[in-house]
């Protein structure tokens, strides 16, 4: 029942982010929220405090970035509440071409219903050939509006 509820709320943050509505993802956050994004590409590194990872999510919505929650598992107890979640994002010019597509899954520690730790983990290869094309095209995106 907790993953079922998990996954509902997910969803639906989810679908408010892809509108481009940070709020329900970054209410989540801790103060001290820690996240992680591998890899040697724009969007790798790791981001300390609310508000790093604000400005992450910020770029995220910015280039129009679409993602979908698949599959959410939960456990643990409130105090220390784990959550994995496989899902996918992608990414089309404004001319309706898909140039990016991935599988993700996320890690993360909740305390509280407050995200603490959250790892990201996708193929960096792709996330590297996004910020090619970005590199050329990020000026032309227009995030979606809420």
């Amino acid at each position: 029942m907790q993953a079922f509820l998990v996954k509902r709320f997910l969803s639906w943050a989810m679908a408010r982010l892809r509108a481009g509505d940070l709020r329900p993802v970054t209410w989540l956050d801790a103060k001290d929220i820690v996240f992680t994004f591998p890899g040697e590409t724009s969007w790798g590194g790791v981001f300390h405090g609310k508000a790093a990872h604000r400005e992450w999510e910020e770029r995220f919505v910015r280039c129009g970035l679409q993602i979908w929650p698949d599959e959410v598992a939960v456990s643990g107890p409130p105090w220390r509440t784990r959550l994995a979640v496989r899902g996918h994002d992608q990414l089309s010019s404004p001319e309706g071409e898909l140039v990016y597509e991935n599988r993700y899954v996320i890690w993360a520690t909740l305390r509280w219903f407050r995200m603490v730790e959250i790892e990201v983990y996708e193929d960096t290869h792709k996330s590297a050939a996004l910020d090619a094309w970005l590199a050329e095209n990020e000026h032309r995106l227009a995030p979606a509006t809420a």
